[in-house]
């Protein structure tokens, strides 16, 4: 990976709807940049991949939901994964069309140490 790789591992959930948009918004600007982008769903960020948190949660309240801006993000070229939670039991129905992969902390790890920046918001 080279410079232009940027990894973006998304922690803030529904406990804190403020902080959701950021990581998404800025993925966009980078990616409408021509950097290659990914968003790592990770801790209680997994939860934006559930269909019914990522359609409620609006990081202002009048605003749109994190949806709008996962959506924004994956259509400037970002890649969206997500970290598998051993022994929570996934259904892919309930899951945002927008989501790539579901990886493991292992992948994480690697992503970490390959990519030359590294974001945690």
């Amino acid at each position: 990976m080279d410079s232009r790789d940027i990894l973006i591992l998304v922690t803030s959930g529904p406990s804190t709807p403020a902080r959701c948009a950021a990581p998404f918004h800025i993925a966009t600007l980078l990616a409408c940049m021509d950097a290659r982008v990914t968003l790592f769903l990770t801790g209680e960020a997994t939860q934006l991949a559930r269909r019914e948190m990522a359609e409620t949660v609006r990081p202002m309240a009048d605003g749109e939901c994190v949806l709008h801006f996962i959506r924004q993000a994956k259509q400037a070229g970002a890649r969206l994964l997500m970290c598998r939670q051993p022994g929570v039991a996934l259904d892919a129905a309930l899951l945002i069309e927008e989501l790539d992969e579901i990886s493991s902390g292992g992948e994480l790890a690697r992503l970490i140490l390959e990519t030359e920046k590294v974001l945690s918001l």
